[in-house]
């Protein structure tokens, strides 16, 4: 416990910096503004701004990007509850009650609730973070590069796992990732590899291209295509009595809790963590309701529990990455990306040789948290204000903003036309039921799967038995084993399919 205490300060410390604490507002405002404008989503906007933390230190650069993340969270239930389009996946079940609550007058108490739920479950899930965060990284000492092989193949069985729709489908994304990791010159032998004799690619593709093509063009096509424009009636309406009463207090808060400790579980969990939470979270509540009917017309409950649980999901999912190195999403992938790109090896060992990083992450999540509540309330009618924008003014901005973030990365004009490439290519992908984040998932675990593979190769001089040969490397691949003949069988299939239908209908 002293331990812990001593940890805590020196991310407090690390924290508390005035630079840390301004990116930490930052991340925090640009994730709300991410969340509430529906169209433009989390992972292309932390994808557009990769390139700005290039300039920043390593600590700033991902405490601004984990407020993008969990502050979007936030923002997702104000269009959620205003105008019935949910800014984030996340939010899709809130959109049930939370919308009905508004067109009864009552869209300030849903906002107010969804704040304080997504605050005291995010405070509780940073909580957890910090008590698990060490004992976790104490295992790091048993790993060597079998062990980290195993552990990678283990977080790519998970997101084949939980990828939604066809498990070859996620299968063939995690492969077709691998495969754009290899792009380039090998480093031990210095040959060309899938290149193609173009120059531009023998120093393989770049991560932010990909992850901005596949991600942020890929989502802007998709809405110009989609043309859905919002019902604007409701955003025209001033929104009165912005707090919740004794009664709606007394109601929420068990539902707050459950949802924070359905959501904190469900986080650790590689795949879709907060999208299952929110879902499961609501689920519950209908369940467990003395009278289920008041669902889907305005039951408090029915914003209080998924708000919850999708924030703590949200920040639980920080657990598998700083402690194993798995990004348990798309987004923590894009983490570990910025990770790389600023020299950290992701893995068991971050936390023993950079604990002011960690716990510096881990203390402005609370910062976050705070800025966030005293930000969000008083700001509703700004962020109301710019729901009025139409989208089509919007797209060119956007278009314009992911262009120069890629060309400032290596002031390649054919980095922007490839990743307009993987924009076309993310398009068709999402058209025909690939889910794009695997992909990615496979593109950035790829050459630390690779590294290690040689490593063990190596070590166990040719012998392949090595993997199963030591203990902790033949669990994990146990484990994914077993994983993967789990999501064949038809009935767990049939499942997993109605959990993602249902949290997206």
């Amino acid at each position: 416990m002293t331990e812990l205490f001593t940890n805590l300060m020196l991310g407090f410390g690390v924290a508390f910096t005035p630079v840390n604490l301004m990116l930490c507002l930052i991340g925090a405002l640009v994730g709300t503004l991410v969340g509430v404008l529906p169209g433009i989503g989390t992972i292309a906007t932390v994808a557009m701004l990769l390139p700005i933390t290039f300039g920043l230190p390593p600590v700033g650069a991902l405490i601004m990007l984990a407020g993008i993340y969990y502050g979007a969270q936030y923002g997702g239930s104000t269009t959620s509850i205003l105008v019935n389009i949910p800014g984030e996946a996340t939010s899709v079940v809130t959109t049930l009650d939370g919308f009905q609550m508004a067109k009864q007058g009552r869209a300030g108490p849903a906002l107010a609730i969804a704040a304080i739920g997504s605050f005291v479950a995010g405070c509780v899930a940073t909580v957890l973070i910090a008590l698990l965060g060490a004992p976790l990284s104490a295992v790091a000492l048993a790993f060597g590069a079998p062990e980290y092989f195993s552990l990678m193949v283990l977080g790519l069985i998970f997101a084949v796992v939980l990828a939604k729709g066809s498990l070859l489908k996620a299968i063939a994304m995690i492969v077709f990732g691998l495969l754009l990791s290899m792009v380039g010159t090998d480093i031990e032998t210095g040959a060309s590899r899938m290149t193609f004799e173009i120059p531009e690619l023998s120093d393989g593709l770049g991560f932010a291209t990909v992850a901005m093509g596949v991600f942020g063009f890929a989502e802007i096509i998709r809405n110009l295509d989609a043309g859905a424009e919002m019902d604007r009636d409701l955003v025209q309406q001033k929104i009165a009595g912005l707090m919740p009463t004794r009664k709606d207090m007394i109601a929420s808060a068990p539902a707050i809790a459950r949802g924070t400790i359905l959501g904190s579980i469900l986080g650790i969990l590689p795949g879709g963590g907060a999208v299952i939470a929110s879902f499961a979270a609501y689920t519950f509540e209908k369940k467990i309701a003395k009278d289920p009917s008041r669902f889907g017309r305005g039951a408090i409950e029915g914003v209080a529990a998924p708000e919850s649980a999708n924030n703590a999901a949200a920040q639980t999912s920080f657990i598998p990455l700083l402690t194993l190195g798995i990004p348990p999403n798309a987004v923590m992938a894009l983490m570990v990306g910025a990770m790389t790109i600023h020299g950290i090896v992701p893995g068991p060992q971050v936390m023993q040789k950079q604990p002011e990083l960690v716990w510096g992450m881990i203390a402005s999540m609370w910062i976050g948290n705070l800025v966030l509540l005293v930000i969000n309330l008083p700001l509703v009618g700004i962020w109301v204000r710019l729901l009025r924008v139409p989208y089509r003014l919007m797209f060119p901005s956007i278009v314009i903003f992911c262009a120069i973030g890629i060309y400032s990365i290596g002031n390649a004009p054919a980095d922007v036309i490839m990743a307009g490439g993987f924009g076309l290519l993310g398009y068709w992908l999402v058209k025909h039921d690939f889910e794009p984040a695997p992909l990615l998932l496979g593109m950035v675990l790829g050459p630390l799967m690779e590294e290690n593979l040689r490593r063990a190769m190596l070590i166990s001089r040719g012998d392949a038995t090595v993997f199963l040969t030591r203990p902790l490397s033949a669990a994990l691949l146990a484990v994914a084993a077993i994983l993967l003949l789990l999501a064949v069988l038809p009935s767990l299939r049939r499942k997993r399919d109605e959990v993602f239908v249902e949290s997206e209908s």
